[in-house]
């Protein structure tokens, strides 16, 4: 009986308790969110809202975040709900991304009034092409030489100070800004996420790339080097067009779905708030490059040098010191044992390896053949290192025809004629040496070409090639005629000077 009288007093005591836990939760909303306004689509994609994993100390889950970074480029609807969002993007197109100040009254008050500097970055999002970034985005630079993979769009962006490009850090861009103004950065991404897969034909998956945005603050020294605050977001980049297709694509295939199984997907925002993240390492280049600081003394980055052809591009991790030698092992188009780190490196960017030099930077020719199929997948992936196991134990090609020439001289003429009197025997012949010429295409256009690089002349001295055919008359080579050569017939060229002009005429004996 006195149970059953205590039972009332105690749920009165419980329903009263949690009216006043409810009301002094509902009391603290909107009070930490800032004095902005916020559009319900941008506060349930704030971190805060979103159940994700996260590298950042469980104490920062609730901190509210000194900046905050807006691209407008509306998130995809066909997204799980505990996924992180993902935005289209097209190729070259500018997006803006806001810059705002989310600081409380009195919070950071050292950076009131003064400027501060932030990087943005475009980065790889799965963990393995992280690992090999150096040998993609150089791998990218040898494809599309003179292009960036991400520029600003300076005309159009408003309130930064001081833009610069590094030309040796073809993803990142930096500027100065001032949080108490206005301010939108536009960028441009020029790479395509399909550059990137494995696969280089119709149909591949594109690898996610992450915008990163590091902001930084000045130290003593005046250099923006202390860290105030990072953030990112997933994105795919397509051809031009591409982005808005592939959203169109998504809405409709999310409208197909059932009620249940929309309630699983996040919906699309108009715009994509960029969610915190640890800063992103420095990266050590290849040539060492100090990362860039800005000071009053600092002027902006040089333009890149060369033409912007492949064979120009300026490659620090070779350093050929004898061309004479490295020569051998890139005309005879496959690697030899004996092949220094060097030459092993030039083999590799002839045969469109680049992605993979640094791997291999002081790997020599013994070493690179003694990988196994196996290795080589491991470390390139299954398509490029199939080809580069291929090309490392690929025996040469032998040539549809294989001929055997040499130059006659008038001495070694007067030699002949000098022995077969003295001897009186007509078989008696002096000593030639013979260069082989290999044929391909198998037409008389082939030919002269490659007697005019044998001999180093330019194959317009050449007017005519002709046979010695019976009783000492000359007959026109024709592409006919070659295609009916004997394999590893043996020539003694006579070379007749074309009286109308400088050219020559070449017969062969």
């Amino acid at each position: 009986m006195a149970w059953a009288l205590k039972l009332p007093l105690t749920d009165e005591v419980i329903e009263s308790g949690l009216v006043q836990d409810f009301d002094a939760s509902l009391s603290g909303i909107g009070q930490e969110l800032g004095a902005g306004a916020y559009s319900m689509s941008d506060v349930l994609a704030l971190p805060i809202f979103k159940q994700e994993e996260s590298n950042l100390p469980p104490d920062n889950e609730n901190k509210i975040l000194p900046f905050q970074y807006v691209l407008c480029a509306a998130t995809s609807p066909a997204i799980k709900l505990h996924d992180e969002t993902l935005t289209y993007l097209n190729q070259g197109q500018s997006y803006e991304i806001r810059m705002l100040d989310n600081r409380k009254i009195g919070e950071l008050p050292e950076i009131t009034g003064k400027m501060v500097k932030s990087i943005i970055r475009v980065v790889f999002h799965d963990r393995r092409l992280q690992y090999t970034e150096h040998q993609q985005l150089e791998g990218w630079r040898w494809n599309r030489p003179g292009d960036r993979i991400l520029d600003l769009d300076i005309p159009m962006s408003v309130g930064i100070i001081d833009p610069r490009a590094n030309p040796t850090q073809l993803n990142t861009v930096e500027f100065l800004w001032d949080p108490s103004k206005r301010t939108s950065v536009f960028i441009q991404v020029h790479c395509i996420s399909t550059e990137f897969t494995m696969r280089k034909h119709g149909g591949e998956k594109g690898v996610p790339f992450r915008i990163q945005i590091d902001t930084f603050k000045e130290n003593e020294s005046s250099e923006y080097t202390e860290h105030l605050h990072s953030a990112s977001c997933q994105v795919k980049v397509f051809k031009p067009k591409g982005a808005d297709r592939k959203q169109k694509t998504d809405r409709e295939k999310m409208e197909k779905r059932a009620p249940q199984e929309k309630e699983k997907y996040q919906s699309s925002y108009e715009t994509t708030i960029l969610t915190e993240c640890s800063p992103w390492p420095e990266i050590t280049y290849v040539n060492n490059s100090p990362s860039p600081a800005f000071n009053s003394t600092h002027n902006s980055f040089p333009v890149a040098e060369g033409n912007g052809s492949p064979n120009h591009q300026p490659e620090p991790v070779i350093q050929v010191t004898d061309v004479s030698h490295t020569g051998l092992f890139l005309k005879l188009g496959h690697l030899l044992p004996a092949a220094t780190p060097q030459e092993a490196q030039q083999w590799l960017h002839r045969n469109r390896f680049s992605p993979f030099c640094r791997l291999f930077t002081n790997f020599s020719g013994a070493d690179l053949l003694k990988l196994t199929r196996e290795d080589v997948i491991q470390i390139c992936g299954p398509a490029d290192g199939i080809r580069l196991f291929n090309a490392l134990k690929g025996r040469v090609v032998r040539p549809r025809l294989t001929i055997y020439v040499c130059q006659e001289s008038p001495q070694s003429r007067d030699q002949q004629q000098q022995l077969k009197q003295e001897n009186g025997d007509a078989s008696v012949s002096t000593f030639f040496i013979y260069h082989a010429i290999y044929l391909e295409d198998l037409t008389s256009v082939e030919l002269t070409e490659k007697i005019a690089q044998l001999f180093n002349i330019s194959p317009r001295q050449i007017n005519q090639i002709f046979k010695q055919g019976p009783t000492g008359i000359h007959v026109l080579v024709s592409d006919e005629m070659i295609q009916n050569f004997q394999d590893e017939v043996c020539f003694i060229l006579d070379t007749m000077k074309d009286d109308s002009n400088d050219g020559y005429h070449i017969i062969l004996k």
